[in-house]
């Protein structure tokens, strides 16, 4: 499972627009509650001795990043859930909320990290700006203040933002007006997320026309995003992990190497699943540290491994020529890979067994080596059916869900035994893809992520390709889709196939 969204707790529109007299500014209004966030730049609607009048709106949002709560973004990583720093991109996603207003084009909209503790407050008045905040009678952040619990005002009118420019991002609206807004704020989440003194805490973000934009002599009227007490459960703004989650285990599909390859793809990786009771657990005197594999020929009967450890060609995590062992690493918890070509096309099965230099600590199941890799007389279009084997009607919110994929070559004929087998022949495909949308009007809820992380990148083991899916992201009492898409020869080909599931409310105890 390669992503994972965290909704904002608290956010708020804060603006020094006039009011429909146009004399007084609503900069002591709060509209905390509401379920919408607006943003727009105003120039020139009215004039005096100063000059010309300019009048902005902007929106805070904040989120739960480092408190001791399950939910947070530090006690998902804490627990395993989220990758280390560097392994994973965070984002923030905002949703364009349609209006019948004058919507800008080709402007900039700046993302900023806000240095200083803030109230969402209850004011809901978004046009006459009638609900008052901090200083006006009121609760909650305004653009003069920013809480009643603090009882002082923002450093600077309009929010205190940090002026550190790797903490301010520029998002750029082109001719589409209506686009949402996704910007790539992992170093912003990373700094927040190690609690360094330059942004005094983790006090969330600002929205806003960007600075540059905002000092051009015209208006950008308006741009409106849905808040966090939207009804629409996939347009709350959001902050959304995304990494790189497939384990590609080619103990199913393990390959002879060939000259026809390149060096990268004769290479094949073997993993080690260290369950203890049920959980995955580190094997103690290896830890995070490195783990050696070998690799044995079969007995006579190929029931068990041999005497003999074979010679393995330079790649991967063999350093010289002839070398036995294979030089492997920690992956995740309780789980090790290792990586090596081999060339021995008259011994097959092999034994993976892993160990330090004094210790065995398990030997594998038998492996079988593969001609994969020839040359053809035509060129191939490869179409498959597939088939989640594994997939049920309805499931709980708070399920964690591991789906099976099957697939075969379309008008594929099978090898026809004598004596039945219950053994179902799967191909494994080394780069497919998965979206989740929601059947009603049918949304991506989660869009194919073919994209650099890769985020819903599937996994694959002897079994075949699988992905896991958190249940939590999506809204209950609503039924889902699961579409594929599969990648051969630089080319993305989506699968017919929709299976269809729905998500129930948790069950009352």
């Amino acid at each position: 499972m390669g992503i994972k969204r965290f909704f904002a707790t608290e956010d708020n529109t804060i603006t020094n627009a006039f009011k429909s007299n146009l004399i007084t500014r609503a900069s002591g209004s709060n509209m905390g509650a509401s379920d919408i966030l607006e943003v727009f730049s105003i120039y020139a609607q009215t004039s005096s001795s100063a000059g010309l009048s300019t009048e902005e709106s902007r929106a805070i949002i904040n989120f739960n990043i480092t408190s001791s709560a399950e939910s947070s973004i530090l006690s998902q990583r804490t627990a395993g859930n989220i990758p280390v720093s560097g392994s994973v991109a965070f984002y923030l996603k905002l949703y364009n909320a349609a209006h019948g207003q004058t919507l800008p084009i080709d402007y900039n909209i700046q993302v900023a990290a806000l240095t200083k503790s803030w109230g969402e407050g209850y004011g809901l008045d978004m046009d006459e700006y009638l609900d008052p905040g901090t200083g006006s009678g009121g609760f909650g952040s305004t653009w003069v203040s920013s809480s009643n619990t603090l009882g002082q005002p923002w450093d600077s009118e309009g929010a205190d933002i940090s002026t550190n420019t790797n903490f301010q991002y520029t998002y750029a609206i082109g001719e589409n007006g209506a686009k949402d807004v996704l910007v790539d704020i992992s170093n912003l989440v990373e700094h927040w997320i190690l609690g360094t003194a330059e942004l005094e805490g983790t006090n969330g973000l600002i929205v806003r026309i960007s600075p540059t934009s905002a000092a051009e002599s015209q208006s950008f009227y308006t741009k409106k995003f849905f808040a966090r007490g939207s009804e629409f459960f996939f347009k709350r703004p959001v902050i959304e992990a995304r990494w790189n989650s497939a384990i590609k285990d080619d103990a199913g599909n393990f390959c002879l190497s060939s000259s026809l390859a390149p060096a990268s793809d004769n290479l094949n990786t073997l993993y080690l699943y260290n369950y203890i009771k049920g959980t995955k657990t580190n094997i103690p005197s290896v830890g995070t540290s490195k783990i050696l594999l070998s690799v044995y020929s079969g007995s006579s009967d190929n029931s068990a491994p041999s005497t003999t450890v074979m010679a393995l060609p330079v790649g991967g995590g063999v350093a010289t020529v002839g070398d036995t062992n294979v030089t492997g690493g920690w992956v995740s918890a309780g789980v090790y890979s290792a990586s090596f070509a081999y060339t021995s096309s008259a011994v097959t099965p092999f034994f993976p067994v892993w160990h330090s230099a004094s210790t065995q600590y398990v030997t594998g199941c038998a492996i079988d080596v593969n001609n994969c890799f020839s040359g053809q007389c035509s060129d191939l279009y490869p179409n498959y059916v597939s088939k989640i084997t594994n997939l049920q009607p309805a499931y709980n919110k708070n399920d964690k869900v591991r789906f099976r994929l099957y697939a075969r070559p379309k008008n594929w004929s099978p090898t026809i035994y004598t004596v039945a087998s219950t053994a179902i022949e799967t191909s494994i495909i080394e780069d497919a893809y998965y979206k989740i949308l929601r059947v009603a009007d049918n949304l991506d809820v989660v869009p194919f992520g073919t994209g650099s992380e890769q985020h819903t990148l599937f996994s694959y083991d002897t079994q075949g390709n699988y992905f896991d899916l958190d249940m939590s992201m999506l809204q209950e009492d609503f039924t889902y889709g699961i579409k594929f898409i599969f990648k051969f020869d630089g080319k993305y080909r989506e699968q017919k196939e929709l299976f269809k599931f729905r998500v129930e409310r948790e069950e009352m105890e």
